[in-house]
């Protein structure tokens, strides 16, 4: 029987232990930001999205070893977008994963590098892997930057920002979920199944899955933030509605929400239909998205 919490546990410690061995030591110089580097890369985190890209990778019969590069270059792109929302311009959170924020223990200047250098280092590590035929050697970096970019996770946080003082639809709503938190889920699963050799039907599928459960995953955050302490999410509980923030709780309740949330999971699982490798793991972690209690 497969056990989510052993798999979790073996995962992290791979991902951990790779990203320990290709970020900069304190050691070299400039010793503070490659400190306030590593202190927002190892400061906790669940490690779900580079999870996700092995488990994309194995799931289509791939070898998680070609992965694991790309992988971790989705995890440090992830912590920047998480440095820089923490900013005193962007949310202005003093704590996340029950620390201090990178600005508040390195100073905002030194934060804002940071973040800088690890979305930078991200395109480096991606830059050094080749995609597997049929597709272009390029395909990760391609892959990535879009989901990064104007058209991706930044156009969801320029369209949260706007949010706090402009129109709260659920139009713009599903926007913000769909590019600030869905667009790298569905790039880590896109960057594994492709590393793995996916065919295009298989592409697809996996790109359906990751849509799905990053969206789901969205709203659980913000089921989290209503329902939840702050002990346990380690940041401030009832954030989102102290700070008006257009969420699918504001939008649509409590209720309505968690049936959302299923019901794209449901829909998640189902995509894997076609795979010959193990989908335990995604099957498992999309219901984890949802479960979980922080």
């Amino acid at each position: 029987m497969f056990e989510l919490s052993t798999y979790l546990k073996e995962k992290r410690r791979m991902i951990e232990n790779a990203l320990d061995r290709h970020l900069p030591t304190e050691e070299t110089r400039p010793g503070v930001l490659h400190a306030a580097m590593r202190y927002s890369v190892f400061s906790g985190g669940k490690r779900l999205r580079p999870i996700l890209c092995l488990a994309a990778a194995d799931a289509v019969k791939g070898r998680e070893e070609d992965a694991l590069l790309p992988a971790i270059a989705l995890e440090v792109l992830h912590t920047y977008t998480l440095v820089h929302d923490d900013l005193p311009s962007m949310d202005d959170d003093a704590v996340r994963r029950g620390q201090p924020t990178t600005h508040i223990q390195f100073g905002e200047a030194t934060a804002i590098l940071a973040g800088d250098a690890l979305l930078t280092l991200a395109f480096e590590w991606l830059g050094q892997c080749r995609a597997p035929a049929p597709y272009l050697p390029g395909q990760y970096v391609h892959e990535v930057a879009e989901a990064a970019g104007s058209r991706g996770v930044i156009a969801g946080q320029i369209e949260d920002l706007a949010a706090e003082t402009g129109d709260t639809t659920p139009e713009r709503l599903d926007f913000i979920h769909l590019h600030k938190t869905a667009a790298l889920i569905r790039a880590a699963m896109r960057v594994g199944a492709i590393a793995g050799g996916a065919s295009a039907e298989q592409l697809d599928a996996v790109s359906v899955y990751g849509c799905n459960i990053g969206i789901a995953f969205q709203i659980a955050d913000d089921l989290l933030d209503e329902t939840g302490t702050t002990e346990r999410m380690g940041k401030p509980a009832g954030s989102d509605r102290k700070n008006k923030k257009l969420t699918y709780v504001s939008c649509y309740g409590l209720e309505q929400s968690r049936k959302r949330a299923e019901t794209l999971v449901d829909e998640a699982i189902a995509a894997l239909s076609l795979f010959k490798g193990p989908t335990a793991p995604l099957e498992a972690i999309a219901r984890y998205v949802i479960d979980r209690d922080h």
